[in-house]
């Protein structure tokens, strides 16, 4: 849950936060902007920017093995993300990792081959089950020592396709549905994960760890989760392709939830190729899942013949309020995405999406409050953590406030506990609001006869402050496919003072095929991905050399 968005949608009152005497010492270690990261890896085997496709011709070649780029990722974790710049995006590393990749790679010294994805490392968020020496906690201390007995679907999918599992990523705790005041990319179990970009930042949330890790090249790709915002918006924070598919298209089951609605996994890489690979590989039914049965006949997402002129003749819905007011470093840039479009030979027809669904947040907040507590309780209830319900989270929380809360609190947790079941009116009445987004998006597609509707994915990232939390930088797009539970893409577009910004395509339901073609020729047309410097703060040479 990308917490900005949420409180601009439901217009959540703040809650005070006791004074803080310091911060987490790791969550501000910084390094020179010119500093050399020495990653100690082997002179022709940079990572860095490695793509899926890059990794699989070196393996097919025998110029590198799994082993070979497994141990190179840890010895980049090791340097980046826990010494170096610091940027604490892996909550943990899975023990089992080398064994895995020796595995793949005696698998392909005898000829076979499972996916794209065979021997490619891959970090997933400590929110997905994984049946192994991991944990899975949300980044909630009150779950520390669960151990799930078994993997999520999407997990075997991963095993199954021949990746290796490389660890867990930081995340905001509970997915950023804890308090109105917090601050994306903290958890009580992990600390504060930080932007790569510029390291004074939070990267986004709530799959904050995913984005800096993917953007770091701490692994190939990286899988997140999306409430509302949770992909979209750490992958446009973090220069990132980012999906978020439709629900259904990839199984939630063996994912700590917050809503049967709006919840989805999905992929974060630094291509929009990487980003569909890693999307095909993962579709498909599952009957723990029930609305997985609603993805038959669009799970095969092609992604070897993507082609540069695909947005030739495409009809493309512009959102029309990021052109008049905010920051105008962005509309700049969103304004010379337009024209990359234009030039490329979209048809641009100026929409306003956002002003149709607005009124959608309060709704959305009442049922995400009633799904949360039912399920997590349904989660709590198989899964092995030493807590078994949403109360006895609050509980612990409270007899340890001073490691689970030392800066917000956990008012949401509060207020979920305090709602009733899925039969009450008030959620049946919030429930059907809240849908109502998905016939406002069709009915416009069709009037406008539109492929897709655009807009800016998301302001810059926020500065860390754990004290008064996450604020709103003016622009985000993820809600109206969040509430309907429709896909979304986001490409990086540019960036603002070193901080990257995203442009996003939507649409209905199950057109990620069309999304990931428009997403695909608007990369190629601007190649607008840049890696991260690791910069301490944004003009603090300047100031400090003012006078």
């Amino acid at each position: 849950m990308n917490r900005r968005i949420f409180l601009k949608n439901a217009s959540l009152a703040g809650v005070a936060l006791s004074p803080v005497v310091a911060l987490q010492a790791k969550a501000f270690n910084t390094i020179n902007a010119n500093k050399k990261i020495d990653t100690g890896l082997l002179p022709d085997m940079d990572l860095k920017e490695a793509t899926i496709h890059f990794l699989q011709e070196k393996m097919d070649s025998g110029a590198l093995t799994s082993v070979d780029i497994t141990k190179e990722y840890l010895a980049r974790i090791n340097d980046i993300d826990k010494n170096g710049p610091a940027i604490n995006s892996i909550i943990e590393l899975n023990r089992d990792a080398l064994k895995i990749a020796e595995d793949m790679d005696q698998e392909r010294k005898n000829g076979q081959i499972r996916s794209m994805l065979h021997g490619i490392p891959i970090l997933i968020k400590d929110n997905i089950d994984t049946a192994d020496k991991m944990m899975t906690t949300a980044g909630s201390l009150a779950l520390l020592g669960n151990i799930a007995s078994e993997d999520a679907f999407i997990v075997r999918k991963l095993r199954a396709a021949g990746a290796v599992l490389l660890g867990k990523t930081n995340l905001s705790e509970f997915a950023n549905f804890r308090s109105s005041q917090s601050t994306s990319g903290w958890s009580s179990r992990g600390g504060q994960t930080k932007c790569p970009y510029v390291l004074h930042r939070n990267p986004s949330g709530s799959s904050a760890g995913s984005a800096s890790a993917v953007a770091a090249s701490l692994c190939t790709v990286a899988i997140g989760t999306e409430t509302n915002g949770s992909i979209v918006s750490p992958a446009s924070v973090n220069g990132l392709v980012g999906i978020k598919p439709t629900v259904g298209l990839w199984s939630r089951s063996g994912i700590i939830p917050i809503s049967a609605t709006q919840d989805t996994a999905g992929p974060m890489a630094r291509t929009v190729t990487d980003a569909a690979i890693l999307l095909a590989a993962l579709a498909g039914e599952d009957v723990a899942d029930r609305v997985t049965a609603k993805s038959k006949g669009h799970t095969q997402i092609e992604f070897k013949n993507l082609s540069s002129d695909f947005l030739q003749g495409k009809r493309l819905g512009i959102e029309q309020s990021f052109l008049k007011d905010g920051n105008q470093d962005i509309i700049a840039l969103y304004k010379k995405a337009i024209e990359i479009l234009k030039e490329k030979g979209a048809v641009i027809v100026e929409v306003d999406l956002l002003k149709k669904t607005d009124s959608i947040g309060r709704a959305e907040f009442i049922v995400l409050q009633y799904e949360f507590k039912d399920g997590l309780n349904k989660y709590l209830s198989k899964a092995n953590a030493n807590v078994k319900s949403l109360k006895e989270i609050i509980e612990y929380n409270d007899q340890h406030a001073d490691k689970a809360m030392p800066f917000f609190k956990q008012e949401i947790l509060i207020s979920s506990e305090a709602m009733g079941d899925l039969q009450s009116k008030e959620y049946m009445d919030a429930l059907e609001k809240t849908l109502s987004a998905r016939k406002i998006i069709d009915d416009l597609m069709q009037e406008k006869n539109l492929d897709a509707i655009c807009g800016v994915t998301n302001g810059p990232a926020c500065c860390i402050d754990l004290v008064n939390g996450d604020y709103d930088t003016g622009f985000s797009f993820s809600s109206p496919a969040a509430l309907a539970g429709y896909p979304h893409v986001t490409v990086p577009m540019g960036e603002v003072h070193h901080l990257p910004i995203g442009f996003s395509f939507t649409g209905k339901a199950y057109s990620e095929q069309k999304l990931i073609g428009l997403a695909f020729a608007y990369e190629q047309a601007s190649l607008k991905r840049k890696a991260p410097d690791f910069i301490d703060e944004i003009g603090i040479d300047k100031i400090n050399n003012m006078g």
